[in-house]
């Protein structure tokens, strides 16, 4: 259980911040740049659920994102390290059931004709928001992996892969299940 008692500690004033694991980085540092943009993510699907009240299952199936979005926050938070306890990862069976509600919601979508543009009802609109945060997020993640000593588990990295697609999925079961999706009309203005 986590217990907040003080919000503010004046630990950061130096622009430092710590890890899960006590060890202190800047701000700036890519694993934090991570961890805040998955954070991010998550906010903006936070208010993309104040207009998912009259889809109670979308609203549920975001509700459960957003639980899995601090589970990967507290994954990114504290790296794997060789002869460390366990912490909270992000595990296989969280991606697995993101595919099973992109495919609960995806069979009743009307066929694409186009690409889609971020719009429509509000809900959609702000899940395209969360969407496209969601992609910077998993960017981040990867750059991150990339680099030596800084490990990110695939199960973080699938799932944010995973959610992007649903986000769009999402979107467009938010737009009357796609027909009142907006489509790219490619050279309409020139």
């Amino acid at each position: 259980m986590v217990v907040l008692n003080r919000i503010y500690t004046k630990t950061g004033d130096d622009g430092t911040t710590a890890l899960g694991s006590g060890e202190r980085r800047a701000k700036y540092d890519l694993r934090i740049a991570a961890y805040g943009t998955v954070d991010e993510t998550n906010a903006a699907i936070g208010v993309a659920r104040l207009y998912t009240q009259d889809a109670p299952e979308l609203d549920a199936m975001l509700g459960r994102i957003q639980n899995d979005l601090f589970d990967l926050g507290a994954d990114l938070a504290v790296p794997e390290r060789d002869g460390k306890a366990e912490r909270l990862r992000v595990v296989a069976s969280q991606v697995e059931r993101l595919e099973r509600d992109i495919d609960a919601l995806n069979d009743k979508l009307a066929p694409l004709t186009s690409f889609v543009l971020p719009g429509g009802t509000p809900a959609a609109a702000h899940l395209h928001v969360a969407r496209t945060i969601c992609r910077r997020a998993e960017r981040v993640m990867v750059e991150l992996a990339a680099r030596p000593g800084e490990p990110v588990g695939a199960a973080g990295i699938q799932y944010m892969n995973r959610l992007s697609d649903f986000l769009f999925v999402a979107s467009r079961a938010a737009n009357r299940n796609g027909a009142g999706d907006v489509l790219w009309v490619p050279g309409q203005n020139r």
